[in-house]
């Protein structure tokens, strides 16, 4: 009987959002396969959080697709972006704390991309005057993924309800990263 790969890499991501501890043979048995089953689909736990570092840059990429980024006012290409990358979110949470993805000569180019046109739609914010200057694009960039995983955890974890997810991210980041007054810094 083939294995449906997408099936298995799904079924992983289901359960590492809830549970990123958990073993090899605890990812099996959530795809409904035996462990020597994973272990020809995938060597070992670094081998799997590869491929779904593969699934989640390809989540992240098709929304940011949707999402539209360069149309309209970037903070609506924001609440879109947030909007259809909810489904992922879980998925990117995971991904976010295996630090391993993120150090040395092996890390996939494909984060580069996402991060270029995350950091290009706040850059165009602050172009337009519609966002801080004070605030680089580059740590809003990074302060969405941090939002998207704290935002999915708290959902996973039933402390926010589901239907909330957007709202409370995109008011929380564009609340604080929307141009108001002129700010004064205070010098250290």
């Amino acid at each position: 009987m083939a294995v449906d790969r997408d099936h298995v890499l799904r079924s992983a991501a289901a359960l590492l959002t809830r549970k990123s501890t958990a073993t090899m043979d605890e990812v099996a048995k959530a795809a409904g396969i035996s462990r020597a089953t994973l272990h020809r689909q995938f060597a070992g736990r670094d081998a799997l959080v590869r491929a779904l570092e593969a699934l989640g840059i390809a989540e992240c990429e098709a929304a940011l697709d949707a999402a539209r980024l360069d149309d309209g006012p970037p903070a609506d290409a924001v609440h879109r972006l947030v909007r259809e990358i909810e489904p992922a979110a879980g998925l990117i949470a995971f991904l976010y704390t295996e630090n391993q993805l993120f150090e040395g000569e092996e890390q996939n180019a494909g984060w580069a991309r996402i991060d270029e046109r995350m950091t290009a739609l706040f850059r165009r914010g602050q172009e337009s005057g519609e966002f801080r200057i004070d605030l680089t694009p580059v740590w809003l960039t990074e302060a969405l993924y941090g939002l998207l995983a704290s935002g999915a955890w708290a959902v996973t974890e039933g402390r926010v309800a589901p239907k909330d997810f957007t709202y409370m991210i995109v008011e929380l980041l564009l609340g604080g990263a929307r141009r108001n007054d002129p700010i004064r810094r205070e010098e250290s």
